[in-house]
């Protein structure tokens, strides 16, 4: 059995030749750190899902466009192929925002040379971590202040912690800063197909922080929301339209449709880069749809008849309307039953009024 030591969790880190990460593919039999020292090498890894979510991705593009300017320089690279590498980096998954908001930002630094864009990542990674760090406490106290300071039963969808970020998670560090305070009676983690990044991720940093959890299969999620089993669900966000729509792991949507039922809350957290007011909703995010074979094969042995054909979109969009607050590191935004935030004027507050039917 592999040792879990909280020293081996951290995200991303810079090592002077590129950047070091641990291989999200290899958990959780395996904690095993590789270093990646070429643009394409972190697109590859990004694609296959070694390095995943959108905070991550996003500080790990804007690496990438850093190793792609040293490459330039050092391999003579004309401006056309500098200029397909960053195309390159910035589309290799298309839902999560962060990833092309962080490629445009480094390459704002280009001219400037490597050492500029290499800053830029840094300052990237920076801004997460403090994000991070606020986030989870604005939601822990937006929680405290509707439940009081009881021991709460909470569900998760995929994986948003230390592995998805530059630091302490989004969803699961509003999760983590809760257990600090010793509010969590128990957390139902969702495994989340077809890569089961729930049950493989999720799990291994919450067995690494000792917060009492269980795992279920994602079709029990509506027996377990609408059975009373929770009290609040909270789940990340891989862009969020300025209507308040947001785009998040396949599966989402489920989960919100039984909160939704059951009125009890749903709570989206992620930092406001992963807001996209020039996408107007929800229709409008782009879906990235997969490889097949995560349906059909597990992990090399066929799980599914001959021939079976694989339908594996890597995200739902769930409607603001089923969205009971959003929290950011600005704050928590509140949205009333029904209804939706409004772009530009969303605004931000940190006394909870009642999200949500009867609590």
């Amino acid at each position: 059995m592999v040792k879990h030591l909280k020293r081996e969790i951290g995200g991303i880190e810079w090592t002077g030749r590129g950047i070091s990460i641990v291989d999200q593919g290899a958990l959780p039999g395996l904690v095993k750190r590789i270093e990646l020292c070429k643009a394409e090498e972190i697109v590859q890894a990004i694609r296959r899902l070694a390095i995943r979510g959108a905070p991550a991705i996003g500080a790990a593009g804007a690496y990438a466009v850093a190793l792609a300017v040293k490459q330039a320089t050092e391999e003579r690279w004309g401006a056309r192929r500098l200029s397909d590498a960053m195309n390159e980096i910035g589309n290799c998954r298309p839902t999560a925002v962060n990833l092309s908001i962080c490629v445009q930002r480094a390459a704002l630094k280009v001219p400037f040379g490597f050492a500029a864009v290499l800053n830029e990542a840094h300052a990237i990674v920076g801004e997460d971590r403090t994000a991070n760090r606020a986030m989870a406490e604005a939601g822990a106290d937006w929680l405290v202040s509707l439940f009081g300071d009881r021991k709460l039963r909470i569900l998760t969808h995929c994986n948003t912690g230390h592995l998805a970020t530059t630091g302490g998670g989004t969803a699961l560090g509003v999760i983590r800063a809760l257990n600090y305070r010793h509010m969590i009676e128990s957390v139902y983690v969702n495994e989340t197909r077809p890569l089961f990044q729930g049950s493989r991720l999720t799990s291994w940093e919450l067995m690494n922080d000792g917060i009492p959890h269980q795992i279920q299969v994602d079709g029990a999620t509506a027996g377990t929301i609408v059975g009373g089993y929770v009290d609040v669900a909270i789940v990340g966000a891989d862009r969020i339209a300025g209507n308040g729509d947001f785009a998040n792991k396949i599966g989402t949507l489920g989960v919100a449709l039984a909160c939704d039922f059951a009125r009890i809350p749903l709570i989206v957290a992620a930092s406001t880069s992963t807001i996209d007011l020039d996408t107007f909703e929800g229709d409008c995010i782009e879906i990235e749809m997969r490889d097949p074979t995560e349906v059909t094969k597990w992990p090399n042995c066929d799980i599914t008849p001959e021939g079976a054909i694989g339908h594996n979109p890597a995200f739902d969009v769930t409607p603001g309307r089923l969205v009971s607050a959003i929290v950011t590191e600005k704050g928590v935004l509140e949205v009333a039953a029904g209804q939706t935030p409004r772009g530009v004027g969303w605004g931000y507050t940190k006394s909870p009024t009642h999200p949500r039917g009867n609590l």
